[in-house]
């Protein structure tokens, strides 16, 4: 019998003689019935017949007649190794107990059973056999021990219950290659790279053949998630391989634009940080950005209002400005920062309605009419500090919770869809690792480009109040501008029509109409968003990320699924008492409920409400 496929962990290789097809416990029964045929008479069955299909009873009953359980077939394939591979726990206890060895070499890649069931990605298996003191480092036919096969068929269950028993993350393999290098050389995505760069492994380590180090690795195979998380963490882009090729050279070998402007840009930028004036200039990255989106901001309105006919000039002095600006922020401001530029971006546009408000505006309404304007702005400013200063809903947990992986995997509560690999712990309900933020938000909404911070359970509230009172500023200056079109502008809207209009408008104060699309833009982002904001919170009890999730999912999927039904909505009154922790005086009961530490819904069998516990 041949081991498991060199390409494909999850198939396997068969003599036509024998007619066997590897069962993989997970598959649906109706598929497995008519991929496997059935045994009729299972007292007929050989012994690896047997172990396959999980026989127990005929197993024990074979040994106990004088079956050897350490007898191996004619192509060194023992029982351990098919009742690992096809996951069968009972009979792997019962073989070990009749002297089977655990660490028996076999197959076409000379594997031990640890091997075969890493590879098919068996965690219960895999803690099953090193509990009966199976041996990780054994390197198999194709010079990989666990951990790097549990890399390369990214297994990531099985990677983090290695990493936590306490197997080396710096390990090497035959050729001297260490998990990370593999990861960085043969899987394309984020994943198993990131999480392998949460125990800190040596970036500077280089293979025994060529001297790569794992940037190297990542680079040769053009894999730019892993050059980005490589970079992130401080990879030396210096160190030299077998050939004397940098990183850079090496990307430059196979022509990769992407990862020479990525290697180039961070090249850049760690010298930028050895500079004394750059390095003082990084305190205040912010206020330079917020500074140059007011400058830009005033000079494009201000070349828009000059008497000049001429709209080659104002294109042209505009195209100047815009392009200065943009080689300022990129020279002085780092790139953690630009993604403040939309919230930046607002609050100059805040700044610069304000000040029409009040210069163009204000001598035209009512004195009284000027406070309530006044009051929104303070509101909104501090509705939006209170969202991005507060905490979202981090899910923070101690260093003793951090090494809990090896409690949720013997317990077999290690499931990868609710286990975060970046904060290496258990997602609670509702939750989600936001990328950019590097961490997991409790009920997370969403990312919010407008005020650069997560949305989540401890700041959803504000954000709300932001977008009402955002959108209550944009009404109060709609108000305004009208009123000062008709009080300053000479229009004929009704005799020649709304382009006439326009021209009318824009020759009377380009800036007014300027700010007036401001506005316009602000309002409609603004009041959208808080429509579908209390939409979700009150007439479904979802978030915007589970809403999307839930949408994508019945488009995907044969049977349809209702946004409605779902565990989180009590109904609309008590939807928004939930969410406002608002009682009406006694009217409602608002639900209490940790999202930071909720794991379980159970619905409660006599009154049919879902009951939140840990």
């Amino acid at each position: 019998m041949q081991g498991p496929c060199k390409n494909h962990g999850h198939c396997l290789h068969q003599p036509h003689a024998r007619n066997w097809h590897g069962i993989c416990e997970d598959k649906d029964q109706s598929e497995m019935q008519a991929a496997f045929p059935l045994v009729e008479n299972y007292s007929s069955c050989d012994i690896v017949k047997a172990t396959q299909y999980g026989m127990l009873e005929r197993c024990k009953e074979l040994v106990e007649a004088g079956y050897d359980v350490r007898q191996p077939d004619k192509e060194n394939v023992t029982l351990l190794h098919w009742a690992a591979i096809n996951n069968r726990l009972d009979i792997v206890k019962f073989y070990i107990s009749k002297g089977a060895i655990v660490d028996q070499l076999g197959g076409d890649l000379n594997s031990t059973p640890l091997h075969w069931a890493i590879r098919q990605g068996h965690l219960s298996m895999v803690i099953l056999l090193l509990k009966c003191g199976a041996d990780p480092t054994l390197i198999d036919g194709e010079g990989y021990s666990s951990i790097h096969l549990a890399v390369v068929f990214q297994h990531m269950p099985i990677i983090a219950y290695l990493v936590s028993k306490g197997q080396s993350i710096d390990t090497t393999d035959f050729s001297g290659q260490t998990p990370l290098m593999l990861s960085a050389q043969k899987v394309i995505g984020p994943e198993p790279t990131g999480f392998l760069l949460k125990f800190n492994p040596s970036l500077s380590a280089v293979d025994k053949v060529e001297k790569n180090t794992a940037l190297h690795w990542a680079v040769k195979a053009g894999n730019v998630n892993a050059v980005e998380l490589l970079l992130d963490a401080g990879s030396n882009l210096d160190i030299k391989n077998v050939k004397g090729d940098t990183p850079l050279d090496l990307a430059h070998q196979i022509q990769n634009r992407i990862i020479i402007h990525m290697l180039t840009q961070e090249d850049k930028m760690r010298i930028r940080k050895n500079s004394r004036l750059l390095r003082m200039l990084e305190k205040y990255e912010f206020f330079l950005l917020l500074v140059s989106s007011l400058t830009l901001m005033w000079a494009t309105g201000y070349i828009m209002d000059l008497n000049s006919d001429s709209w080659l000039l104002k294109g042209s002095l505009l195209l100047f400005i815009f392009f200065g600006m943009t080689l300022f922020t990129r020279q002085f401001v780092g790139i953690k920062n630009v993604r403040y530029l939309p919230a930046v971006f607002m609050l100059s546009s805040i700044f610069w309605m304000s000040m029409t408000w009040f210069i163009w505006f204000l001598p035209d309404i009512l004195n009284t009419q000027g406070i309530p304007f006044v009051l929104t702005v303070v509101g909104l400013l501090y509705y939006f500090y209170k969202t991005w200063r507060t905490d979202p809903g981090y899910i923070k947990i101690s260093e003793e919770e951090r090494k809990s992986v090896v409690t949720l995997a013997e317990a077999g509560h290690l499931d990868f869809r609710t286990f975060c690999t970046s904060c290496l712990v258990k997602k609670p309900l509702r939750s989600m690792h936001c990328i950019a933020c590097n961490s997991c938000i409790a009920k997370f909404d969403q990312h919010c480009l407008w005020t650069g911070q997560c949305i989540g359970v401890g700041n959803h509230y504000y954000f709300i109040l932001f977008l009402l009172f955002l959108t209550l500023v944009g009404a109060w200056m709609v108000y305004g501008t009208l009123l000062y079109w008709s009080e300053h502008c000479a229009t004929t809207y009704q005799q020649d029509g709304a382009w006439t209009y326009f021209t009318q408008i824009m020759s009377c104060c380009p800036w007014v109409l300027y700010i007036f699309t401001l506005v316009c833009f602000h309002t409609s982002w603004a009041s959208l968003m808080l429509i579908i904001q209390l939409y979700q919170i009150a007439f479904l009890g979802l978030t915007s990320h589970e809403r999307l999730k839930l949408t994508i999912q019945g488009q995907s999927s044969k049977h349809p699924v209702s946004l409605r039904k779902t565990p989180y909505n009590h109904g609309c009154f008590q939807n928004l008492a939930d969410f406002f922790q608002c009682r009406c005086f006694g009217i409602f009961k608002p639900n209490v409920v940790d999202w930071t530490k909720q794991y379980t819904i159970t619905l409660h069998p006599a009154k049919g409400k879902n009951i939140h516990s840990v």
